[in-house]
């Protein structure tokens, strides 16, 4: 009624206009009375949404400038977000534990921005770029494109894998394009072949989907393939808590020992499958793709970076006890800061435990970089590194701090190259000494 009232008030103070004219502003004045009721309901969907997805929407005029972006230079995080919500206890639950040796690594270090990296391959096309609020370097993906690493190098039979995934979301009213990441044999073919980029479950082969949505609707599933043909197709598992980590990162890891596949999603197990991968050839690949859909390129944005494969599963308590000394690289510090990433938290609560069954057991905390920057610069990481692993056993874990001695290396003793970025990362890492 009031939408026949306002139209019948517009004709009525256009009355002296020709019958055609008047036509044509019918028409126009119903579709402007229109508009203006659908963004109505449009505003209100979005504060639903907002709502849901846990937005503060009493500043979205003043924040819209930045939620909305998803250029290369932007993050889209709310500054105001605290550290502590990324606190390592918030992965309490995680009980992952990368392998002890590293064979693959890329951090994009060695790309310039705005190039394609270095030796991988596309059908599509990507980019390097910085993010503003996340430190380093990034590859951006873009919708309709897969991508091959550079890894050569066989993964063998027992392995973990795992990297850092920003996605930039804001809902539009399409669906999101799927983005999916796997592994696979490339056999005697070199691993960034062409046909790779179109079949990737030619030998054997692994592929994990997340079909991303809003107000807790996302979810994840996982197929696997062995010389062309499927082998296994998981049940969806919901992955509604991925849309709190939207404009922040969000790490995956995946251990693989034989045929059994585990997957972690933000520190949440989302996979334990006994039977899943095939198991006739040595995994040597990993590929990342992202579908395509309505929205431009201008506004998503997904970006990968450290990524990481490692072979076996470090045994702590026979290292540390029998042989007196266990190095991991798998207690991992913001860029270059002292401050412990959560998905460390399943390497420290192992060593935890080692100690906690070992009573009278001292042992010295080392920090050690790479060759990366300043040397006094990177000596007072290093000895940072080392005081706060200690502190997050004594307060998170109980450990009595009489027990942990501390000291840093800084980039004074290698074990490996320091012009590869494998050797750089192999460097990285933090020590613990039996006294």
């Amino acid at each position: 009624m009031r939408h026949a009232v306002i139209i019948t008030t517009l004709l009525f103070s256009l009355s002296l206009t020709s019958n055609a004219q008047l036509g044509n502003l019918f028409n126009k004045a119903k579709n402007k009375v229109q508009q203006r009721a659908d963004a109505k309901v449009d505003n209100a969907m979005e504060k639903g949404l907002d709502k849901a997805e846990g937005k503060n929407t009493k500043n979205n005029k003043s924040s819209s400038s930045t939620e909305n972006s998803s250029d290369e230079n932007t993050s889209g995080e709310n500054t105001d977000v605290k550290k502590e919500e990324n606190l390592v206890k918030s992965y309490s639950k995680f009980d992952f534990i990368p392998g002890d040796s590293l064979i693959y690594t890329e951090d994009f270090q060695q790309d310039e921005v705005g190039e394609f990296p270095l030796n991988w391959n596309t059908a599509g096309k990507g980019d390097v770029v910085n993010l503003n609020n996340h430190p380093g370097k990034w590859m951006r993906m873009y919708e309709n494109s897969l991508y091959l690493t550079s890894n050569k190098k066989p993964f063998s039979k027992n392995f973990t894998m795992e990297f850092d995934l920003i996605l930039q979301m804001k809902y539009t009213g399409y669906t999101y394009p799927m983005v999916s990441f796997g592994f696979f044999a490339s056999n005697e073919d070199s691993t960034t072949d062409n046909k790779f980029l179109n079949y990737q479950n030619q030998y054997q082969a692994a592929e994990i989907f997340l079909r991303l949505g809003t107000a807790g609707t996302s979810y994840t599933y996982l197929n696997s393939y062995l010389n062309k043909n499927q082998k296994f197709h998981s049940e969806n598992q919901e992955l509604g808590k991925i849309e709190d980590f939207y404009h922040k990162i969000s790490h995956i890891a995946v251990q693989v020992q034989e045929q059994r596949l585990r997957i972690w999603v933000n520190g949440e197990k989302k996979y334990d499958l006994p039977k899943a991968l095939g198991n006739e050839y040595i995994f040597n690949q990993l590929f990342f793709e992202v579908s395509s859909s309505s929205y431009k390129d201008d506004e998503l944005g997904f970006f990968i970076s450290n990524l990481k494969v490692a072979t076996g599963k470090p045994d702590t308590r026979h290292k540390l006890i029998e042989e007196g000394k266990f190095s991991t690289t798998g207690i991992l510090f913001d860029f270059q800061s002292a401050v412990i990433k959560p998905e460390s938290y399943g390497v420290i609560k192992d060593i935890a435990g080692v100690l906690k069954d070992n009573g009278s057991v001292k042992v010295k905390v080392l920090g050690h970089t790479s060759s990366d920057g300043d040397d006094k610069a990177n000596m007072e990481l290093s000895q940072k590194r080392a005081a706060a692993v200690k502190d997050l056993l004594v307060k998170e874990f109980g450990i009595d701090a009489g027990r942990l001695e501390t000291e840093g290396k800084g980039e004074t003793q290698p074990i490996a190259d320091n012009k590869t970025k494998e050797g750089k990362a192999a460097n990285r890492r933090v020590e613990f000494i039996k006294l």
